[in-house]
């Protein structure tokens, strides 16, 4: 059966905003005040927290491994507080899983956020029911790029992994497809914009209106 699996941050919803407000709550609690730009590094919030700290020590020129490790737990527990005050869906991005569901092609999501918060985050946006499948960083022993998160959640989807593809944004995303031996699609309105063609993804979207016909396309 057919298959569609989604990446989370930067794929179907904008979450840079509250990830960075996570961030920067750190720093505040460190002395350093804000030091993430919400707008200017929403491309490193969504590479995850450990690339925001290692970003944010490295602009204070206090740059410590170890300090990263004993603030990673805090941002978690600082963004699961208030992990949706400014996150949004992307234009069209349910519209479109709506529609390959009601064409009886399953949905799934594969992320490299922990997988209690990404299922607390699709819910409180009402949208967890969407898909048949969540699995996160943690599900299993390795995240993407490996291929297996991929696979697992094909499996828990229900579809066949040689009719399946994923969406995503970044060349994670394509990483992991190629790993998984299925086709990529990655959108070009993330923080990445048009530079992701240089990936040389299967596919690209500049809008989730276009989804179906890539799909249909891939698939075939």
């Amino acid at each position: 059966m057919a298959c569609v699996i989604f990446d989370l941050d930067g794929t179907l919803a904008d979450t840079s905003r509250d990830l960075i407000a996570a961030a920067n709550s750190c720093f505040r609690g460190l002395g350093l005040g804000d030091v993430l730009d919400p707008v200017a590094d929403a491309a490193t919030a969504l590479r995850g927290g450990r690339a925001m700290l290692a970003l944010g020590f490295q602009r204070t020129q206090s740059h410590d491994p170890a300090e990263i490790d004993r603030q990673y737990p805090v941002l978690l527990e600082a963004y699961g507080r208030d992990l949706d005050r400014h996150t949004v869906l992307y234009p069209g991005a349910i519209a479109a899983v709506r529609r390959l569901r009601a064409a009886g092609i399953p949905t799934g999501i594969c992320t490299n956020k922990p997988a209690a918060l990404a299922e607390e985050l699709m819910r409180r946006l009402g949208v967890r029911g969407d898909f048949d499948a969540l699995v996160g960083a943690d599900t299993l022993p390795v995240r993407k790029p490996d291929p297996a998160p991929y696979l697992e959640a094909v499996r828990r989807a229900g579809g066949t992994v040689g009719r399946s593809l994923l969406v995503g944004d970044t060349v994670t995303d394509r990483d992991t497809a190629r790993a998984a031996g299925v086709p990529s699609v990655l959108v070009t309105f993330g923080p990445l914009g048009g530079s992701v063609a240089d990936l040389a993804p299967e596919g690209l979207i500049g809008h989730f209106d276009e989804l179906w016909d890539e799909v249909r396309r891939l698939l075939a």
